[in-house]
């Protein structure tokens, strides 16, 4: 027992002893690979470093985007109204380290007689002394601190170069050590000033972040892959009119330097170059002949409302003036005018006086720009006033309130409301017995208040705003024309404020007679086109087809039809036979037959304190009444009456007849 005890105490000591040097080895092993770890790692930080560092970075490349070179935007005619002009500028890429360090500034010297030279040579071939460089301006374009941009980026030493310029650095490049000339394009406008705020212009993309559609371009870039579609951010792009709503097509895609760098971000070998690609071509409906004439018509009737009586006064303020033409078939936009306009060239080359810019730069034939920084007090928005009453007349029409053989006594006056309130007629004119057709022709406020305004409230009393509204937009007033331009405002609606109209029947009978919303002069245009086309609401087209350089056609744009409003043929005929307003002695020698309404839109203002009434020439037109081919609409803020408008419209339908032809055979063809 004793001899059988004394064995597994031995037993279990020996096992003990073999545990013991198991741990031992295990921690010694241990000890022996962390010491080899750290001493690898030392060799590695301390002796390899270097070294492989500069083994991970062989093969590293950055792209330096080169701008791309924008597409022409063209009128339909084949005259260029935007494009781009190619330019020659001089880069030069840093091959050394010329910065503040120990090792840059023992470069410096070189450096500086690079400069020195390069400055000699420029000087030697300037063609104005304003072009004239010094050493310093040299230094500083080169950027050798890199405060700018990293090192390997190639520096912008001067831009505009002479074909002289071109020439000797092209021949001498291997003098000029990383000396590059670059293409580069500028952006030109056509000098006749062609529609610039339908054609818009362009700034660099840095400082257009705030709007929306650049802001999401902003965040898409940083996920992009092809570096040729990303945006620099002094990449120009556009931000009003034809240039910003066909940004995509008109930009064509980068090009980029391709530049294999060190471990300290410097050229560390010969770069490659990928050229941008250019944009498409953007042909725009707008006929410069066209557009030029009704540029000019307004600048000529703007002058005359301010020399010349009407109504025995003078219109000093009458300083604005807008107009669209739109072809009914197609609709196409033909001409686009918001007077005053400016020169577009200013965006590229600057100017003297900003003011004269800043005043006119957008689109009032489309927004609610507001004239008062142009001497007058109005926006470019007004009421429709009587050019309302074709559509006041189909309504009632269409919805029985009367026939198109009832007759109407018109006493010149209409009362309606607990308080009587009244309406007259233009003059307090009274017409006596009168139809529909006549109560358009005559222009009877009184017809459209008491047989329209206060029997559409009878008929559905709190609920006629509704039905007033829906008529409205479906000839495309209060509601987007759908052309795609930028900014583009739908119009002020103002017969849904009740309480400002004073009750329901109120605000019906302002309604009636067209005082009671404010509308663009595209949304006008589109409105006479819908009447011309006999309910059919057609987009405006300002762009015919897109084409690539080579002239093929990427994307045709066809007639759109937006909504059909649908009327018995019977009130149609009545309703265009009414749009036949006379004394308009600028179509006195007119030989078309063509529908037309004049209106007087009046709105208060108040000067001082004190409210002070104001009248605008609005004109809506198309031509021939019958199968016709141009819907016109003018709008002169603080014009006086709607036949001041008039000579504008004239002057754009005798331009179109010569272009195209109001019967479908141009003019000049048939002389």
């Amino acid at each position: 027992m004793n001899r059988r005890l004394k064995g597994i105490r031995r037993t279990r000591i020996k096992n003990k002893d073999t545990m013991n040097l198991r741990v031992n080895v295990f921690y010694f092993g241990t000890f022996l690979l962390f010491c080899t770890i750290i001493i690898r790692l030392a060799i590695l930080q301390l002796v390899e470093g270097p070294g492989l560092k500069d083994l991970e970075t062989i093969g590293q490349v950055k792209n330096y985007p080169l701008e791309p070179v924008r597409g022409s935007i063209i009128d339909a005619s084949g005259t260029r109204l935007a494009y781009s002009t190619s330019t020659q500028a001089l880069y030069i890429t840093l091959l050394k380290d010329y910065s503040s360090s120990d090792i840059g500034k023992k470069n410096r010297v070189e450096v500086e007689k690079l400069a020195t030279e390069i400055v000699k040579v420029l000087n030697q071939y300037i063609e104005t002394t304003a072009d004239k460089l010094t050493i310093e301006d040299v230094m500083k374009s080169m950027d050798l601190d890199y405060k700018m941009q990293p090192g390997y980026a190639p520096r912008r030493i001067k831009a505009n170069l002479t074909a002289r310029e071109v020439a000797y650095f092209m021949e001498h490049k291997s003098k000029y050590p990383g000396i590059e000339v670059v293409e580069e394009s500028g952006r030109q406008y056509n000098p006749d000033k062609v529609a610039v705020q339908t054609i818009g212009y362009l700034q660099e993309f840095r400082g257009t972040k705030e709007i929306n559609k650049y802001k999401e371009l902003d965040a898409k870039n940083k996920t992009l892959k092809d570096p040729g579609l990303m945006y620099t951010e002094r990449e120009k792009v556009g931000v009003d009119g034809l240039e910003m709503m066909f940004q995509e097509m008109l930009r064509g895609k980068n090009g980029y330097m391709r530049i294999p760098v060190n471990p300290r971000n410097m050229v560390d070998g010969v770069p490659t170059m990928i050229s941008p690609e250019k944009g498409y071509n953007v042909h725009t409906t707008i006929h410069k002949d066209i557009q030029v004439a009704a540029q000019q018509a307004i600048v000529d009737q703007l002058q005359w409302l301010r020399t010349h009586p009407v109504s025995g006064k003078l219109h000093p303020s009458a300083q604005t003036g807008y107009a669209v033409a739109l072809e009914v078939d197609t609709g196409n936009v033909v001409a686009m005018a918001s007077i005053p306009d400016y020169d577009p060239n200013v965006w590229e080359h600057g100017s003297d006086d900003w003011s004269t810019v800043l005043n006119h730069y957008r689109n009032g034939t489309i927004s609610p720009y507001s004239s008062g920084r142009s001497g007058n007090r109005l926006e470019s928005l007004v009421l429709l006033g009587s050019t309302v009453k074709p559509l006041t007349v189909l309504i009632g029409l269409n919805e029985k309130l009367f026939g198109p053989n009832d007759h109407y006594n018109d006493q010149g006056a209409a009362f309606f409301g607990k308080d009587n309130s009244r309406v007259r007629n233009a003059g307090g004119r009274a017409f006596g017995e009168i139809n529909a057709r006549q109560a358009i022709e005559h222009s009877s406020n009184a017809f459209m208040v008491d047989w329209i305004g206060e029997k559409l409230y009878a008929k559905y009393g709190s609920q006629s705003i509704e039905i007033w509204d829906k008529y409205m937009k479906d000839f495309g007033l209060g509601v987007s024309t759908q052309s795609g331009l930028p900014y583009e405002h739908v119009g002020t609606v103002e017969y849904n404020n009740i309480e400002q109209a004073g009750s329901y029947l109120a605000a019906m009978a302002y309604a009636s007679f067209g005082q009671s919303g404010k509308y663009t002069t595209l949304q006008l245009a589109q409105y006479a086109s819908t009447l011309a086309n006999r309910g059919e609401r057609i987009k405006p087209q300002l762009v015919s087809k897109i084409e690539d350089q080579n002239g093929q056609v990427i994307k045709q744009y066809k007639r759109e039809v937006l909504n059909t409003v649908v009327f018995s043929e019977q009130y149609w005929e009545e309703v265009i036979a009414g749009m036949n307003t006379q004394g308009l002695r600028a179509f006195d020698d007119f030989k078309f037959d063509f529908a037309r309404k004049t209106g007087t839109s009046e709105q208060d203002i108040y000067v001082d304190g004190q409210r002070k009434r104001l009248e605008n020439g609005v004109f809506i037109a198309f031509a021939p009444r019958e199968k016709p081919k141009l819907a016109v609409a003018v709008v002169i803020p603080e014009g006086g009456y709607g036949s001041s408008a008039a000579p504008v419209a004239r002057k754009i339908f005798d331009a179109y007849d010569e272009v195209y032809g109001l019967d479908g055979s141009p003019k000049l063809l048939k002389e």
